[in-house]
């Protein structure tokens, strides 16, 4: 496995990786300017993929991802499919208009759409809890949809990748499986919200390699690092994450770690899709899934709740079932 510094680039990703770049079919959801997902569709266009593919929500937001493309490669097909992750219909629309695009071929699907500590109790068109819906939820029911694409992607020599974009919050909660949905809200607790979401795509990203992995498809789980260039947390002040730490500590006994292996923990833009990247693409890192990234390495998780456990990953799984009607035996 290739060695990198911590501060390695998203185009020092690229660049090494290269060849797991060109002429393969990319999906990234979420990757409206600025965020993390544009960053890393922008770095890929550097490296010749036969498609890049992008779904996400506002498509005035895509436009100018979609031109940088273009302006990288003009060869490359860039393509934009409307998704709205908390309504169950549209992922199921854009699933298909997906499968449509890619000729049910997929090589790698990054899910980088999230949202962060949403101050309001607000519930999706389902009545799942936002953050749980859009962070997890959406992406449940969209990769497994697709699955058929992936595995089709899988006969290729690199096999396929599911990459999940969790984030160091899993430390805050653990899935709330004796109350996912905060008693309709009379307990909210926005950074609880946040963590539940972030261990529960830990804990998918484990569930989907169980089930596909003997057929060539790998899920990680990654997080990219903190910065303040996209609109995460636009809507956050400082003060607000004086609440992370006392929340942990009540939500899992455990303190939370903010220096977790080799940091830096604030990231460039320019670097902030670096982590994800290298779990795409690395060929080396095909063996070591299912796993969580940080720091373009794989790490074990600090807290108890996000280490792999079967019988934790099969409960996820199962919950995530139930929130979107629909079983899914792949």
């Amino acid at each position: 496995m290739t060695v990198f510094a911590s501060t390695v680039t998203s185009e020092q990703a690229v660049a090494a990786f290269a060849p797991q770049v060109k002429g393969r079919t990319f999906v990234v959801t979420g990757a409206g300017q600025p965020s993390i997902g544009s960053s890393i569709a922008i770095e890929l266009a550097k490296a010749s993929p036969a498609h890049l593919l992008i779904a996400s929500r506002t498509a005035e937001n895509v436009h100018p991802v979609i031109t940088a493309i273009r302006e990288q490669d003009p060869s490359v097909k860039a393509t934009f499919i409307q998704l709205d992750l908390s309504d169950h219909d549209s992922v199921r629309r854009a699933a298909q208009e997906i499968l449509a695009a890619t000729k049910s071929k997929i090589d790698v699907l990054i899910n980088s759409a999230g949202n962060m500590a949403l101050k309001k109790y607000t519930l999706d068109k389902q009545g799942i809890e936002m953050q749980m819906s859009v962070n997890h939820v959406g992406h449940f029911l969209l990769t497994n949809l697709l699955t058929p694409a992936l595995l089709t992607g899988a006969k290729s020599p690199y096999g396929a990748r599911v990459i999940n974009l969790t984030s160091v919050g899993y430390q805050i909660s653990p899935v709330r499986f004796h109350d996912v949905s905060f008693s309709d809200g009379k307990t909210y607790d926005m950074w609880t919200g946040y963590g539940q979401a972030k261990a529960a795509q830990i804990l998918f990203s484990y569930g989907l390699t169980d089930r596909l992995k003997d057929r060539g498809v790998v899920a990680f789980a990654c997080h990219p690092g903190s910065n303040f260039d996209t609109k995460l947390g636009s809507h956050l002040v400082m003060d607000d994450y004086s609440d992370v730490l006392p929340t942990t500590k009540r939500n899992t006994g455990q303190e939370f770690s903010f220096i977790v292996g080799d940091e830096p923990r604030f990231k460039t833009y320019e670097q902030i899709g670096a982590t994800p990247l290298i779990a795409a693409l690395d060929p080396d890192l095909a063996g070591q899934g299912p796993a969580y990234l940080q720091n373009g390495e794989v790490v074990e998780p600090v807290a108890r709740h996000a280490v792999y456990d079967k019988g934790e990953v099969d409960r996820c799984w199962r919950l995530s079932e139930e929130l979107v009607g629909q079983k899914f035996e792949h």
